[in-house]
């Protein structure tokens, strides 16, 4: 729903206000969907499709300090995207690279790279990289930028880094089997130390996850919105966020 701009203003004011303070978030994972589907509404190219949706970022990462998110997971390319053809893929990835490189150089924010880095290109891990380094001090909001992910692939990076770890201290077979449980997973996960993401939105319609997160999000609540991802407004966070605290979290019990 579309409001006129002094009513919209207005909504999103209360929107904000009505909030509860001990009921929000700490970790919100977010699907950027609807970047292709968006510059064709418009009659624009995939690259310009694909731009409007970097240039989102901040803004997300605004209004995520504004309610004191802790941890943001922001899913910028599958592992299934990289399938796609050059002429897509190439300049999809060097908008990332800016990208990411823009959200390094404010200070604001530190920024981690989650994913199989040696899937990518490496121009594409150098600026990867550089970014999650030169943010490595920052105590700002914690941004992950999932480049190169899958969630069956983390959760397969996972066991092999711990078989690596017990083999290597020479351990057997059977020592493994019997010691392995589910912790051992979460201890080598791309987010490791980080908590769960209590919320997951996704954006452009889709109601599917399509691997985001597998592992992290058992006791997500998850919220599909219908706007594309350039389209995503503040007021349509804040209604992720008021239905996240609206709803009763059990924790699978």
């Amino acid at each position: 729903m579309r409001l006129p701009h002094p009513l919209y203003g207005l909504y999103e004011r209360r929107l904000a206000a009505s909030l509860p303070q001990d009921g929000l978030p700490r970790h919100v994972g977010v699907i950027l969907d609807g970047n292709r589907r968006w510059a064709r509404s418009l009659g624009e190219s995939t690259r310009h499709g694909h731009q409007a949706g970097a240039d989102k970022i901040a803004d997300l990462l605004q209004w995520s300090e504004d309610i004191g998110v802790e941890v943001v997971t922001l899913w910028m390319l599958s592992t299934d995207n990289l399938a796609r053809s050059a002429d897509e893929l190439e300049p999809l990835l060097e908008i990332i690279e800016d990208a990411v490189a823009a959200l390094a150089e404010t200070g604001r924010w530190r920024i981690q790279a989650v994913g199989s880095l040696e899937m990518l290109p490496d121009q594409t891990v150098k600026a990867l990289t550089a970014a999650q380094d030169a943010t490595v001090a920052v105590t700002g909001l914690h941004v992950n930028v999932a480049v190169g992910y899958g969630g069956r692939k983390e959760i397969a990076d996972a066991v092999k880094a711990f078989l690596r770890e017990h083999a290597d201290a020479g351990s057997s077979l059977d020592e493994l089997a019997e010691a392995f449980d589910v912790e051992h997973i979460a201890e080598h996960l791309y987010t490791k130390g980080q908590p769960d993401p209590e919320l997951v939105i996704r954006t452009s319609g889709e109601q599917r996850l399509g691997g985001f997160l597998l592992w992290q999000s058992a006791h997500s609540e998850f919220y599909f919105c219908e706007a594309y991802w350039p389209d995503f407004r503040r007021v349509d966070f804040l209604r992720a966020v008021r239905a996240y605290a609206a709803r009763e979290r059990r924790g699978g019990r």
